[in-house]
């Protein structure tokens, strides 16, 4: 199964930009759909962006105009590109993908932390 390492995050203020990065252990052109999820303390894991192998894409409202999720199938990595960042941001980040056939998620990885904090 593929893994996924996810990077990139930090400590940024309201208003800063960060970029988050996923390298996957195998290739990742099989997957139609890859997934950039976060999870704040306390609160489900939530999708946040989301991408086709055909380029369309997926925003949650809350990130649209801010975020923008790309991927790259030859260096197997997704990125997620993080402007205007507020407090509400901080989380855990991870890219995943959902099997349908499988009917489950891929191996979780073990996320980068971003937080918004002035």
């Amino acid at each position: 199964q593929v893994q996924f390492v996810e990077s990139g995050g930090g400590l940024v203020q309201p208003g800063g930009s960060l970029r988050l990065s996923c390298a996957a252990s195998g290739s990742i052109a099989s997957i139609y759909t890859m997934d950039w999820y976060r999870q704040a303390p306390g609160k489900q894991r939530e999708l946040v962006a989301a991408v086709t192998s055909d380029g369309s894409t997926y925003y949650e409202d809350s990130v649209k105009g801010r975020f923008t999720i790309s991927r790259d199938n030859a260096k197997n990595t997704v990125a997620l590109q993080m402007n205007s960042l507020q407090p509400e941001d901080s989380a855990v980040y991870y890219c995943n993908y959902y099997s349908e056939s499988e009917g489950d998620f891929g191996s979780w990885g073990q996320g980068t932390q971003v937080t918004v904090s002035s």
